[in-house]
């Protein structure tokens, strides 16, 4: 079931309130006005604009380069096809981690140019003042911890989390900080429904076992439209990369032998 009714928009305090009505949260990341319009008519709680935009749309290998005006430019595109969805949006890296005052600038202009309803942000435990200087400026913030993609080569690529103590440290930082909600990445099951127990606040898994409060899946990992990375977590609801294969190579066939475009396609 959704949080709310399907007309309704979803606002923050009704994400954050699911976990006390035994709600299950449904998160999908999506970069663009048709896929956004997509998972909204279809039910999502919410859109995460994923600075993930780098590797599934970019071609890049890790989220690193992407920009904070790219965040802009893929935020817009996808608030103009969500109309009940929570939208949050990514903070992309180095965009946060100078110091507060750079997240709350960073975040602000998600928040004024883009028209985000959150911000994302990696890291527990570290980040507590740029959560808190967010939500003293009145933008709302989820965290993330676990595997923390921006920090890809300090953790020595994409590997499963597993310092118990750490990552309830972090969890509850995100919570203390004043986060509605937190994304748990790559870490075992149990230890996902130990930080689930621990805060008061939604967990979002994405590789962190059934008893978290929501999932979040990529789009593209979802429809089985990336073939570079096919991490365990990710369930193929579909495989569009084929169809989509088999399409074009159908529409190379009939351009290449004359049958495309036939009378139907043709203006007269």
């Amino acid at each position: 079931m959704s949080a709310v009714t399907p007309s309704k928009q979803i606002t923050v305090p009704e994400f954050r309130s699911a976990k006390a009505r035994g709600t299950k949260l449904a998160v999908v990341t999506a970069y663009d006005y048709v896929s956004s319009r997509l998972c909204d008519e279809a039910g999502v709680d919410c859109i995460l604009v994923g600075d993930s935009v780098g590797m599934v749309v970019q071609g890049h290998p890790t989220s690193l380069p992407v920009t904070l005006d790219e965040m802009i430019y893929h935020t817009k595109c996808v608030m103009r096809g969500a109309r009940r969805a929570l939208v949050v949006v990514d903070l992309p890296f180095m965009t946060y981690q100078v110091s507060p005052r750079q997240a709350v600038r960073s975040a602000g202009r998600l928040m004024k140019e883009a028209g985000a309803h959150a911000v994302k942000l990696e890291g527990g435990v570290r980040m507590r003042p740029a959560i808190r200087a967010c939500i003293e400026a009145g933008i709302p913030v989820m965290g993330h911890v676990g595997m923390t993609p921006q920090s890809v080569h300090q953790m020595g690529g994409f590997k499963v989390q597993r310092d118990a103590d750490q990552l309830l440290a972090d969890t509850a930082a995100v919570e203390e900080a004043g986060g509605f909600a937190v994304v748990v990445e790559s870490v075992p099951a149990d230890l996902g429904a130990k930080l689930t127990a621990a805060v008061t606040i939604p967990t979002i898994g994405i590789g962190a076992g059934p008893n978290c409060d929501g999932q979040v899946l990529v789009f593209h990992d979802m429809l089985g439209l990336y073939p570079d990375f096919k991490p365990k977590f990710a369930k193929r609801y579909a495989d569009l990369g084929t169809a989509v294969k088999t399409a074009v190579e159908s529409y190379c066939r009939e351009v290449r032998d004359g049958s495309f475009p036939a009378t139907e396609h043709t203006f007269r």
